[in-house]
C-alpha cells in the first residue's frame, strides 16, 4: 500500500501566508516504514541485507561495555508474544493481553550480563537497519556508481563522543554482488531492546519541505508568527488545537526520510559542518514516531483509520530515547568523508 501525505492545511505559496518562505523549500523524501516482509533485493528497515557471502560483516570494535544488557533473542521473543496476545481477539471483543503463561515468560526476559566472557574491546557484528537502493528513493544519489547505502549500527551507547549507537555507512553498487550472504551474524545481547529494528518494507513518498523556522531570518521570523497569531484558534481539531502552525504543519515532516531539512526542536541550531569545512547534507533521519500529538497533520491518507492505534505509530519499533531522532550528515564535497550524527 503506497503512503500519501495529505494536502497541508493552508497552501504554502498563498500571499495570505509569508511569500517569502517560497525560497527556503528543498524536497524530502519520506520513508514511511511499515511493518513487512522485505526481500533482500528490496529497501527496508530491519530487512536483510544484500550483502556478499566473500566480504567481511563490519564489526564495533569501539570500547565500551557490550556483556550487559538484553539477549536479541529476548527482545524479538517479547515483541512476538505481545504482537500476538494484543491481536487475539476475545469474547467481549477487547483484546485481553497475555495469557498468565506469557506474563510469566515475559517476566523473565529480564536484562542482565548475559555474555560475561566479552571484554570491553572485544569485536561484536552491527545490527542492519536500513538500506536504501536509490531506485526506489527519489533524491538519493550515491558516489560514483553506488546505488545502495547500506546503514548498520552497534546496539548500545556511548560511541565517541555522544550517546548513541555506534553508526556505520556502507555505498555499493547493487549489481556486483553475485553470491549474497544468506545469514547475518548478530550480536548476542543489546545495549537496549529499543535499538532493534523490527522488519518494515517502505513505501518513499517525494514531499516539499520549508526550512526550520529557527534558521530564516528574523524578519521572516516575526512575519510567520504574525500570521499565526492571526490564525490562532481558528479550524480547531478535536484536541481543542488552534489554527495551523509554521512548524508543526508546514515546514518538516516527522519519521523516517531521506534528505530535505534537519529539525532543531530540542536545541538551537547548530552548523553541521565537515572536517573540510564544508557544511554537511542532511542524508538520513531516523524518527522514534512516524507522527504524534503535534504532527498529526503530517499522518499518511492510508493511516488514518489506525492512528490512534496501540504502537501505530512505531512501526520499526526503534526508539532513542529522550531524543526522538537521529539524523545522518554527509560531506557533498566527498562521501568518503566522516559522516556526522546529531540527535534531537
Amino acid at each position: 500500500m503506497t503512503r500519501t501525505t495529505p494536502e497541508r492545511p493552508v497552501d504554502v505559496k498563498a500571499p495570505a501566508l509569508v511569500p517569502e518562505v517560497s525560497a527556503h523549500r528543498r524536497m524530502g523524501t519520506r520513508l514511511h516504514p511499515r511493518p513487512g516482509t522485505p526481500a533482500r533485493d528490496q529497501s527496508s528497515v530491519g530487512g536483510p541485507f544484500l550483502w556478499p557471502a566473500g566480504e567481511e560483516w563490519p564489526f564495533c570494535q569501539e570500547p565500551h561495555p557490550r556483556g550487559r544488557g538484553e539477549l536479541l533473542r529476548d527482545v524479538r521473543l517479547r515483541r512476538r508474544i505481545l504482537a500476538e496476545a494484543w491481536s487475539r481477539p476475545s469474547d467481549s471483543g477487547t483484546p485481553e493481553g497475555p495469557t498468565d503463561e506469557e506474563r510469566e515468560v515475559l517476566k523473565s526476559l529480564r536484562r542482565g550480563r548475559h555474555a560475561p566472557e566479552l571484554a570491553d574491546t572485544d569485536p561484536i557484528p552491527l545490527l542492519a537497519v536500513t538500506q536504501l537502493f536509490t531506485r526506489d528513493v527519489p533524491g538519493l544519489q550515491g558516489p560514483g556508481d553506488n546505488d545502495l547505502l547500506q546503514v548498520f549500527w552497534c546496539p548500545f551507547d556511548r560511541h565517541g563522543d555522544g550517546q548513541h549507537p555506534g553508526l556505520h555507512l556502507r555505498w555499493r553498487n547493487a549489481a556486483e554482488v553475485t553470491g549474497p550472504l544468506i545469514e547475518a551474524p548478530e550480536p548476542k545481547v543489546v545495549g537496549r531492546g529499543d535499538y532493534v529494528p523490527e522488519p518494515c518494507v517502505l513505501h518513499p513518498e517525494q514531499v516539499l519541505e520549508h526550512e526550520y523556522e529557527g534558521l530564516l531570518p528574523r524578519d521572516l521570523q516575526e512575519r510567520i508568527e504574525e500570521w499565526e497569531e492571526a490564525n490562532e484558534g481558528d479550524d480547531e481539531d478535536k484536541d481543542g488545537v488552534g489554527g495551523p502552525t509554521y512548524q508543526h504543519d508546514l515546514s518538516i515532516p516527522p519519521g523516517w526520510k531521506v534528505g530535505g531539512f534537519a529539525s532543531w526542536h530540542l536545541t538551537d541550531p547548530m552548523p553541521v559542518d565537515c572536517s573540510c569545512g564544508r557544511p554537511m547534507d542532511l542524508l538520513l533521519t531516523i524518527d522514534s514516531k512516524e507522527w504524534d500529538g503535534g504532527s498529526r497533520s503530517w499522518v499518511p491518507v492510508e493511516d488514518q483509520p489506525v492512528v490512534d492505534e496501540l504502537d501505530a505509530n512505531i512501526p520499526t519499533q526503534i526508539s532513542l530515547g529522550r531524543w526522538g531522532s537521529l539524523r545522518i550528515f554527509t560531506c557533498p564535497a566527498d562521501p568518503t568523508h566522516p559522516h556526522r550524527v546529531s540527535l534531537q
